[in-house]
This record gives C-alpha cells, structure tokens and sequence, in this order.
C-alpha cells in the first residue's frame, strides 16, 4: 500500500520517520460536531470547547437540535458555529447521515455539505478521520498547504493537487505524513 508514498523520496522520508496512520473509530455525529467546533482554531481550544459543551448539553442529535443558542454559546461556540451545530443536529435527526458509509466519497461531500456549517473541509475531514477512506486529499487544508510548500516548494493549488496524484490511492496516508512533518519544525 505504501509503494507509491516510498517512490517519492520527501515522502520515503516522512515514513521512516513517522508512525503511520491511525484512525480511532468515531461515531459520525460526534465527528462531524467536532470537525465543525475545530474549524478554524487549534485543537487545544477546540477540545476546551467540546469539554463545555458536553457539561451544558448531552452532545446528541435530539438534544442539540432542540438546545437554545444561548446555551451553546455559553460552551465558548461562536454564533455562526452554535447554529451549525444545531443545524447539523437537526439535518441527523431528519435521517441525513443514514447509510453514508456506502456512498462514494463525492456523493458524501455532495450530501454533508448541504448543511450549513459544513464545506468541503469538514466533509473531507469526516471522511478522513471518521469513515477511514484511504484516498483523500484535502488541497483545501491549511496544514496540508503549509506542509506541501516547506517540503515540495508547492504554494499553487493547482500544483498541489497535481502532488495528490503520485500519491493515488492512498493520499489519506501521504495528508497523514505531512501534518505529521509539521511537528518535525
């Protein structure tokens, strides 16, 4: 599985030196709630604010589509994130995750960005890191961006998708290696 990443010798690299990856299992709704309080800000503050949250309102479907913005502001959620947080909830409720995982990556992209709150980021990340697909490139990520430019000398979008390629099927794996890199600086 990892030919095409040890062909590349930056990638060959970043193998050596880096554990692979590894996805725990996440529930759907819990991963996508989280992708959309991690937008935008680090990891720290992200799971401050799920911490608080968790201690206003049982993080569940039934419960946060019903939850008073207020509330969900006092967690430390923006107002824009508290209404997608709601909304997300209330598209789970109306039976909007049902069956995603036998969808194709890009009808899943398609359905879960209908929700507001929810771009192509946060559905690439849902498929990264919830759904496990091996084959995502997220171009769209800033580590992905930074990491690319440091290592490759990449800024061009274009050209960054262009990288994805050599790393086809697993591009999962080689987003993996660079925001692994990442901490290497």
């Amino acid at each position: 599985m990892t030919e095409c990443l040890l062909a590349d010798p930056v990638m060959a690299d970043l193998v050596r030196r880096h554990v692979p990856p590894t996805f725990p299992q996440q529930q759907p709704f819990h991963s996508l709630v989280d992708a959309i309080i991690s937008q935008q800000i680090s990891g720290k503050a992200a799971a401050s604010i799920m911490r608080q949250l968790k201690e206003l309102v049982p993080v569940r479907p039934a419960a946060l589509a019903e939850a008073d913005l207020r509330r969900l502001r006092r967690a430390g959620l923006s107002r824009a994130k508290a209404v997608y947080v709601r909304e997300l909830a209330r598209f789970t409720v109306a039976g909007g995750l049902r069956g995603l995982s036998r969808l194709p990556d890009e009808v899943i992209v398609e359905r879960l960005t209908t929700v507001k709150g929810v771009g192509v980021w946060t559905a690439e990340m849902f498929l990264i890191f919830c759904l496990r697909r091996d084959d995502v490139w997220p171009v769209g990520d800033n580590g992905i961006q930074r990491a690319a430019a440091v290592l490759y000398g990449i800024k061009a979008r274009s050209r960054l998708v262009a990288l994805g390629e050599r790393f086809r099927p697993v591009r999962t794996h080689a987003s993996w290696y660079l925001w692994r890199s990442l901490s290497d600086a």
